[in-house]
């Protein structure tokens, strides 16, 4: 499933920036295209310009004759271009940038003359030149011979007609060359969005996966915990049922069992709503600052006797009149929930120490048991809900593995603070609550 979801996403991602990127290409690919077209144009233009000017000698590979002016024998004016610069006097083929040439021919279209050229051609070529222009039947069109692609436009005169052809092969494979760039660039920035992709839908992709493999846990977890009671419950309800004449005061150890799982079936269920509540967002607790040095006191004078009890000694170390922003009576139940655990996990003659400190800006809670330890790769899942490392154990003590859990909420979730464990196995587990003031 989460598979599908990722190909998904990736495909959704991929289809999304192609477009982008083809519609970027696209644009950018018109907007050259318009500007080297008007620059063909543009030059063009002024190739038929010049060579419309009286006078143009007629040459042949390269244009050297002048052009018969006024009175004084010549004209030495410049011609001036449309951008600013000059083409030089009247008379001289267009710049050397241009490479053009001009044919003249008479009504029938048939050459007149030599053609005007910065070319050193044959007669062959400008003859076809001519052909592949008289056969286009148009004023303007191009065509490719030789290997180059020219450009021409015809201009009428009054014994025939002008052709003036441009080469614009240089022109045209710039925007050849300008699809080959997209379309490399293209294919490989694809190539790096997919594996990019990839690599951010998996992480993105990863949370989810947890908690729905966790949600699944967690409901598999909740009716193994409610499948146990509810077998006793109906276990002993059909010894009762059995012996229906006998008398209640008989039967009541039946009844005791009854009573003793419907108590942690109801335990367990309110632990599982408290949670809930914990979880959504919008149940906030009041918070106002309040002193946490008593009120941990207070939970440690109320576990004294069954600490005693458990024949564990306890050690403390509070420091006075520590000041804390969050709800008291929570925090007060992450005290109980660690020390309880804490005790729950000593052996006989072990140790139980508490110390509560500020450090820095903030104040930390250490609760600290001897016992077996808890091995690294059960650090990181202690505080998940129903996650006990020792199983057997924990049924036996009564536990659901959801006190932790619990602590967890109220202390990340509530009041933005951090709780983690630090275990040295065979010796020692610490529980640390690091809350700001």
């Amino acid at each position: 499933m989460f598979t599908k979801l990722r190909n998904r996403f990736l495909i959704v991602n991929l289809v999304t920036i192609s477009v982008m990127m083809l519609a970027a290409f696209a644009t950018i690919y018109v907007i050259n295209y318009l500007d080297v077209h008007n620059d063909i144009n543009r030059d063009l233009q002024r190739s038929v310009e010049l060579y419309q000017k009286p006078g143009n000698g007629e040459r042949h590979g390269g244009i050297t004759g002048g052009f018969d002016g006024g009175a004084d024998g010549g004209i030495d004016d410049g011609m001036q271009r449309q951008d600013g610069g000059s083409f030089g006097k009247i008379g001289d083929p267009p710049p050397e940038r241009l490479i053009s040439f001009m044919i003249e021919t008479d009504a029938e279209w048939n050459q007149v003359g030599t053609p005007a050229s910065q070319l050193t051609m044959d007669d062959e070529f400008y003859a076809q030149a001519l052909q592949e222009a008289v056969d286009m039947d148009t004023t303007r069109g191009q065509f490719e011979l030789d290997g180059s692609l020219w450009i021409f436009e015809i201009k009428p005169t009054t014994d025939g007609h002008k052709l003036v052809f441009l080469d614009i092969t240089a022109r045209q494979k710039i925007l050849t060359n300008l699809i080959y760039t997209f379309s490399l660039v293209g294919v490989v920035m694809l190539i790096i969005l997919y594996f990019t992709s990839r690599y951010f839908a998996n992480r993105s992709i990863k949370p989810v996966k947890e908690a729905f493999d966790k949600q699944k846990q967690f409901i598999a977890d909740a009716s193994h915990e409610l499948k146990t009671p509810l077998a006793i419950i109906n276990t002993n309800t059909d010894v009762l049922f059995a012996n229906e004449e006998d008398t209640i005061f008989n039967q009541s150890k039946w009844l005791h069992y009854i009573k003793s799982e419907t108590e942690r079936m109801a335990k367990l269920t309110n632990d599982l709503l408290y949670l809930t509540e914990m979880d959504d967002s919008r149940t906030g607790m009041v918070h106002a600052p309040f002193n946490i040095s008593e009120a941990v006191e207070n939970i440690i004078l109320t576990m004294e006797a069954v600490i005693f009890e458990k024949n564990v000694a306890l050690e403390y170390d509070i420091e006075p009149n520590l000041t804390v922003q969050g709800n008291s009576e929570q925090i007060k139940q992450v005290v109980m929930i660690l020390l309880d655990n804490a005790v729950k996990y000593t052996g006989p003659k072990g140790e139980v120490t508490l110390s509560l400190r500020r450090q820095y800006n903030d104040v930390v809670l250490a609760v600290t048991n001897t016992g077996e330890g808890i091995a690294p790769e059960h650090l990181t899942r202690i505080f998940d809900r129903f996650y006990r490392t020792d199983t057997s154990r924990a049924r036996k003590q009564g536990g659901y593995g959801l006190g932790l859990a619990i602590a967890k909420s109220i202390v990340e979730q509530q009041h933005k603070g951090k709780i983690y464990a630090k275990s040295v196995a065979g010796e020692s587990t610490t529980f640390y609550v690091q809350l700001s003031q």
